[in-house]
């Protein structure tokens, strides 16, 4: 399996952007899909999630950031606004299918004026 992440940028603070997540196979067979985000010199932490059809996010991120997925494009997506300074890192998306994990390589959000 695996996952195309993509639509990183550079953007102003209080702007938006929308990460997607291509798999190569439909995501139905996912149990989970999510994003993580590691900013320079931290750890990968987990963004948001959803599974079945619930979703959770970081507490930095609620009310900001929305996961959402495409059945029909085999995609799911981060949508992002009210962007600050300190969401910069590279972003991850990641699904899970049984006891298996599979990672997007990372797309870089940068927000900075």
């Amino acid at each position: 399996v695996q996952l195309q992440a993509s639509g990183g940028g550079l953007v102003q603070p209080g702007g938006s952007l929308r990460l997607s997540c291509a798999a190569s196979r439909s995501i139905f067979s996912f149990n989970a899909m999510g994003w993580y985000h590691r900013a320079p010199g931290q750890q990968r932490d987990i963004v948001a999630f959803i599974s079945g059809g619930s979703t959770n996010y970081a507490d930095s991120v609620k009310g900001r950031f929305t996961i959402a997925r495409d059945n029909a494009k085999n995609t799911f997506y981060l949508q992002m606004i009210s962007l600050k300074p300190e969401d910069t890192a590279v972003y991850y998306c990641d699904a899970r299918a049984g006891f298996q994990n599979y990672w997007g390589q990372g797309t870089q959000v940068t927000v900075s004026s």
